[in-house]
């Protein structure tokens, strides 16, 4: 119970700080409305399937720039060593950091999808699910990353770097989940994704963050 409730207060922490600076969540909104609108415009009436990869290129920078903050209210006020040794387990930290990050993507998808349906076509339940699952994948192995890039001089530049190969499999699975006809298969396909890199950085942020 500790242990989640010390998830749950590093959540929240994250929540409170979103809400009473608003500087996140508008910022992706505004990306991932303003790249549907571009599609709109830029794309022919009969090509769906290829508006449907642009959805998921726009939820993919709208993620990166999610996890690109995901650290700064720390590293802007020289916190990260005070977290660190925070009395907690120190996965507590990466999963308190997910769990907040999956909601700004939530906040932000409950009006990018609308949005796409309005521009394009309806989004149907497979869509929804396999954007669920991408934003757990996105932001698992994504905090870890964005741990491992927040000390770093040129973090804005190595995060996309580290992160963008990584999530090629989430993307993958997305757009296979959006326009195939069984798109069974590929929904499974980002579910062990997420086992997986949820498990590893996991057990690994500790050593990520204590180098």
């Amino acid at each position: 119970m500790s242990y989640l409730a010390d998830t749950a207060a590093l959540a929240r922490k994250d929540l409170l700080l979103e809400l009473r600076g608003r500087e996140t969540v508008p910022a992706m909104a505004a990306f991932a409305v303003s790249a549907l609108v571009v599609f709109r415009f830029a794309l022919p009436e009969d090509q769906t399937e290829a508006a449907q990869g642009l959805l998921w290129v726009a939820l993919l920078f709208t993620a990166l720039l999610a996890l690109t903050r995901a650290f700064a209210a720390e590293r802007d006020q020289g916190l990260l060593d005070a977290l660190v040794l925070a009395p907690c387990d120190r996965s507590a930290i990466w999963l308190g950091k997910l769990a907040a990050t999956v909601a700004f993507l939530v906040l932000v998808e409950a009006v990018a999808l609308p949005a796409f349906s309005l521009f394009f076509e309806r989004v149907d339940a497979a869509t929804v699910a396999a954007v669920a699952l991408a934003d757990v994948g996105f932001c698992a192995a994504g905090t870890l990353l964005a741990a491992m890039a927040v000390g770093g001089r040129a973090r804005e530049l190595l995060l996309p770097v580290l992160f963008l190969p990584v999530s090629l499999p989430v993307l993958v699975g997305g757009v296979g989940a959006t326009i195939a006809d069984d798109p069974g298969r590929y929904l499974a396909f980002l579910a062990l994704y997420d086992a997986i890199f949820a498990i590893l950085a996991w057990a690994g942020f500790e050593y990520v963050v204590t180098e």
